[in-house]
């Protein structure tokens, strides 16, 4: 798998997922919305952490700085 994130795009799924688990762990958001967003910050914060998201490979998407070669 090649990096296709960015350490923006990183961080801001980070910070995502944290405020997604707060609302959760906090009770403000319960039942299944609450179970939806957890598991959605889980998969936040295993995609930032190998720096790849699979919905970005079929669109082509990268947000990472791209090295060029010298020949």
């Amino acid at each position: 798998m090649k990096k296709n994130m960015g350490s923006v795009d990183r961080i801001i799924r980070v910070i995502l997922a944290a405020i997604m688990a707060y609302l959760y762990f906090t009770n403000v958001i319960t039942d299944t919305l609450g179970l939806v967003l957890i598991i959605l910050a889980g998969v936040f914060v295993l995609t930032s952490f190998i720096s790849f998201c699979p919905l970005y490979a079929p669109f082509g998407i990268k947000t990472c700085k791209t090295q060029k070669r010298l020949i």
